[in-house]
């Protein structure tokens, strides 16, 4: 995930607002698959991370942690609410 705001609330708190815990990454470190630990859910903004980034996001989340990986092109507020709307009816 990318940092951003909405409005004037960053992605942390808008997460912790739903009692929610995230790491937010933007940029490709060389030990990210060991960063990303043990995520039930793992959020790609496609649109904001390198290519890279994503696969390998991609195979630590999916095939080490059998989190649910969900890809996204737009990073915005709205299509968070969808995904973590989706994520907890499901």
């Amino acid at each position: 995930l990318a940092d951003m705001t909405y409005g004037h609330v960053s992605i942390k708190k808008y997460v912790k607002g739903i009692n929610a815990k995230a790491k937010i990454f933007t940029q490709m470190s060389a030990n990210l698959s060991e960063q990303i630990g043990s995520p039930d859910l793992l959020i790609l903004f496609t649109n904001t991370v390198s290519h890279k980034m994503v696969k390998c996001a991609s195979y630590r989340g999916g095939k080490k942690c059998n989190a649910e990986i969900v890809r996204c092109h737009t990073s915005s507020k709205s299509a968070l609410n969808e995904i973590l709307q989706n994520a907890c009816v499901g």
